[in-house]
């Protein structure tokens, strides 16, 4: 296996736009670093386990039954539309503080299973940088260590970023503007999966 491949793959998706990283910003504006750590250890835990489900066995139930993929990114869609709704809506008092919840560990851990970036790079990885051998168990144990090492980095510059913005977004008027555009980004974010979706449906 290439471990320096795994690693720049590893990087660069993680450092992107995507519905863990909006959120995650989005809660370090509205609830700070402290009340966000529980959402932010889940995406730390939640992804790299999901590679490993993913990896060694998850997916080739999908290539057997794809009607299953199809609810599932179907539900997940669904889902993330309502987040999105949450998001926008989330009440603001003064300088950002938000009056709603942030995510807690389990619920940002199962939040990966309706990811539809989650399972694109979970399947992706596995699937591109593993080969099939007496060693295919360790490779994807390695995978899933490499995202959790230089993959969590990342996704703490996105809580990071969030807090940053509270000392600019001192006005709850624009804390519920920035609240608004996450919303956006995280429902834009959404455009190719309902697209697949509808390819999909009219196929079947």
């Amino acid at each position: 296996m290439e471990y320096l491949a795994v690693i720049f793959f590893a990087i660069s998706t993680c450092v992107t736009p995507g519905p863990n990283n909006i959120m995650i910003m989005t809660s370090g504006l509205n609830y700070g670093i402290k009340r966000s750590l529980p959402h932010l250890f889940g995406i730390y835990i939640g992804f790299p386990l999901m590679i490993l489900v993913v990896g060694l066995g998850v997916s080739q139930i999908f290539e057997d039954y794809p009607i299953f993929h199809l609810v599932l990114k179907l539900g997940g869609a669904s889902y993330l539309t309502y987040l999105a709704l949450k998001i926008a809506t989330t009440p603001t008092s003064k300088i950002g503080e938000s009056k709603g919840k942030p995510f807690s560990f389990l619920q940002a851990a199962l939040f990966q299973w309706v990811n539809p970036k989650a399972w694109v790079l979970a399947i992706g990885a596995t699937i591109t940088y593993t080969i099939l051998s007496d060693s295919y168990t360790p490779q994807v144990i390695s995978i899933a260590l490499i995202f959790m090492i230089f993959g969590s980095p990342c996704t703490f510059l996105w809580l990071w970023f969030g807090v940053s913005l509270k000392s600019i977004l001192r006005n709850p008027s624009y804390v519920r503007a920035f609240n608004y555009s996450m919303a956006l980004l995280l429902l834009a974010s959404l455009i190719p999966v309902f697209i697949d979706l509808y390819d999909q449906l009219l196929v079947s």
